[in-house]
């Protein structure tokens, strides 16, 4: 991954429904900055996998964490092409440090077997991540404080967890579809105040429903769904 398209192309194959929803950025500019986005959250996503032990994992995750810290520090940054993206996203868009430092803290919990304590603290978890990716790219697409964000975040978040089989027994079934479109009616109700611009930074929630449900959808579904949802402009 050297280059910018590089980049995208890392982003087509290991999150596809965020690259797909990127594809209706207009501005080419706009959408190369949420992409390094979205491919510093696919960086820390695999790091659980990636690793054999724990503490491996967390040397990883430190390595972002103090990458994060020497960009917003201006230094020098490291010579990683996520690393720079990131670098000149974050320069462009005015980026705070926050939601970048809650994203990489929530990844400690990947690596632990212990399993999530309540639905609040799998809902802070996908605040951090989820929430975070989303509220990231929003900005950069200048949405501002986008209310529709959070719950859109956890519709999503949710109906991800359960397709990795990280959510308890008690929250599968009817309760996990009845929690996601809960989430995604509050989401919808706020999207409306949602800049058109911005509306691909969550359009890819309106897959959310599908997917908790348990369903696999082919690639023209999703293109179609996608589709729909920003052409209507509801998640």
């Amino acid at each position: 991954m050297d280059s910018p398209d590089d980049l995208d192309a890392t982003i087509k194959r290991g999150d596809p429904e965020r690259w797909l929803a990127s594809r209706f950025i207009g501005d080419a500019a706009a959408r190369a900055d949420v992409i390094a986005l979205y491919a510093l959250n696919l960086e820390l996503a695999r790091i659980a996998d990636a690793v054999r032990e724990p503490l491996m994992g967390e040397i990883r995750l430190t390595w972002w964490r103090e990458a994060i810290e020497e960009i917003f520090a201006g230094r020098t940054t490291r010579r990683h092409p996520v690393v720079e993206a990131l670098g000149g996203a974050i320069q462009r868009r005015g980026l705070t440090a926050a939601p970048f430092e809650a994203m990489i803290e929530a990844r400690f919990a990947d690596l632990s077997a212990e399993p999530f304590a309540d639905l609040d603290a799998i809902e802070a978890y996908l605040d951090a991540t989820a929430g975070g990716v989303m509220a990231l790219a929003a900005q950069v697409l200048d949405a501002g404080e986008a209310a529709a964000v959070t719950p859109a975040a956890r519709a999503w978040g949710l109906a991800g967890l359960a397709r990795i089989r990280r959510l308890p027994q008690s929250l599968e079934g009817q309760v996990l579809t009845a929690r996601v479109e809960e989430h995604l009616s509050t989401a919808q109700a706020a999207a409306r105040d949602l800049p058109v611009a911005a509306f691909p930074a969550l359009a890819y929630a309106c897959l959310a429903k599908p997917y908790a449900a348990g369903r696999t959808l082919s690639e023209l579904e999703k293109r179609a769904r996608l589709l729909a949802a920003v052409l209507r402009g509801r998640i």
